[in-house]
């Protein structure tokens, strides 16, 4: 007598849901690098006085 249709093995679905766990944690981003992202970005310090000269021309202060 032949196996019906529907009578998989165990195994087999064990292995998909394991693939299917894996394709979820590897597509997901890492804490990581959402920390990295969330940090905030340096800025150089010739960018930063260079606003800071702006700022005070801007109130009419001289030197």
């Amino acid at each position: 007598m032949t196996r019906h249709i529907a009578d998989r093995s165990h195994e087999s679905s064990a292995r998909r849901t394991q693939y299917y766990t894996r394709q979820e944690r590897e597509s997901a981003l890492h804490p990581a690098i959402a920390a990295l992202r969330m940090r905030p970005h340096a800025r150089s310090e010739a960018a930063n006085r260079r606003a800071v000269e702006f700022a005070r021309i801007e109130r009419g202060h001289r030197i």
